[in-house]
Order: C-alpha cells, then sequence, then structure tokens
C-alpha cells in the first residue's frame, strides 16, 4: 500500500494515478450513493478540482487506487466558487443545507478544507481500518506541509467513534444534519499543536 499527495505541479509524475482517483469517486459518488454530480469520460469532478487543490490518493504498486481525499484552500477562487462548507454556508450549493456551521465559514491561509474523502467498495470490511488510518496520517502531513494549522471537513456524524484512533484533534462546528439519509457534521481538524 502506497500514500501519494497529487497536485497539478507533480501529476504528470504519476501516470494515470490522478484519473484512477477520479474514476474511484464516480464509481462511490455517482454509480453508488447515485449523486447527481458532474461526470466526463467516467471520471467525477466538480469545481473544486483546480490547481489551487492537492489529492491525497490511497493505491497499491499497480496504481489501483483504495481511497482518496481532496485538499483545497479556504483562500481559494473560481468564479463564485470558493470551499464547499463555504459555498454550501453562502447558499451556492443546493445539496448540502446552508445552515451546517455554528459561525462565519473560515477563510485564511491557515485553514484548508477537506473533502470528497473516500474508501473504495472494493476495499473489503476488514482492510478499510489501516487504508483510512493511512488515508489520514497522510491527509495531516499533506495540509501540515502546505502550511496548514486546520483543515475543514464535512463528516458522517459517528466521527467521535474514531477520531481518537487516528491521533488528530477534532471537534464540532456545526450541527448535526441530515444528507441524503446520512447524519453529517462538519468538523475541525486541529494540526496547531503538531506544526514543526
Amino acid at each position: 500500500m502506497q500514500t501519494t499527495t497529487l497536485s497539478f505541479e507533480n501529476i504528470h509524475n504519476h501516470g494515470e494515478l490522478f484519473a484512477n482517483m477520479l474514476r474511484a469517486r464516480r464509481d462511490l459518488f455517482i454509480e453508488r450513493n447515485k449523486w447527481d454530480l458532474p461526470e466526463a469520460l467516467g471520471m467525477e469532478y466538480d469545481q473544486y478540482d483546480t490547481p489551487a487543490s492537492r489529492w491525497v490518493v490511497v493505491h497499491d504498486e499497480l496504481g489501483h487506487v483504495l481511497a482518496g481525499n481532496r485538499l483545497t484552500p479556504t483562500t481559494a477562487r473560481c468564479g463564485i466558487y470558493s470551499y464547499m462548507i463555504r459555498d454550501a454556508q453562502k447558499g451556492l450549493l443546493d445539496t448540502i443545507p446552508s445552515e451546517l456551521l455554528y459561525d462565519e465559514a473560515p477563510v485564511g491561509e491557515t485553514v484548508w478544507e477537506s473533502s470528497r474523502g473516500f474508501v473504495t467498495q472494493k476495499v473489503p470490511l476488514h482492510q478499510r481500518r489501516p487504508i483510512y488510518f493511512n488515508l489520514v496520517q497522510e491527509l495531516a502531513r499533506a495540509a501540515r506541509s502546505l502550511g496548514a494549522s486546520q483543515c475543514l471537513a464535512l463528516l458522517n456524524a459517528n466521527w467521535p467513534l474514531w477520531n481518537k484512533r487516528v491521533g488528530i484533534d477534532m471537534t464540532a462546528m456545526g450541527p448535526v444534519m441530515e444528507i441524503d439519509g446520512i447524519r453529517n457534521q462538519v468538523i475541525s481538524m486541529n494540526f496547531a499543536t503538531n506544526l514543526h
């Protein structure tokens, strides 16, 4: 198992890994979850997949994607969009409730957003924990290397059951809400105590 952080600067060094990650996202989010998302050439994408973002990918030595996640700076801009949680709060996304945060969505150089996190359905249940652990650890490493002291994410509301196991300090930033029949909550991952 390998973990790679992709950017538009290094994407050419990793063959089909970026495309495979977008294909894996399509398989899960569009095919399995039936989400109405943009797709092309068998890949899922959205307005946040820009050169400003990074993608953490857990894969095998052949480039088969096991898990993935996207990191986007809260300072990003692409047309009317910034980052998913903030755009939802501003009412720009009709699939996520606008009242997802207790306070105004933060914008700052040291605050990034984690989104589109997944583990593929091809991964057996007994192998998911180590894969998820690798994904979260690489996400933390990548975020810190980008100067992030905080990372926001919209997660399944069961996050208190596993956050201590991955060694990341997480706190709720909004109420628990149901989206597509799943209880979700915006959380903050605090990396400030681990920055060197």
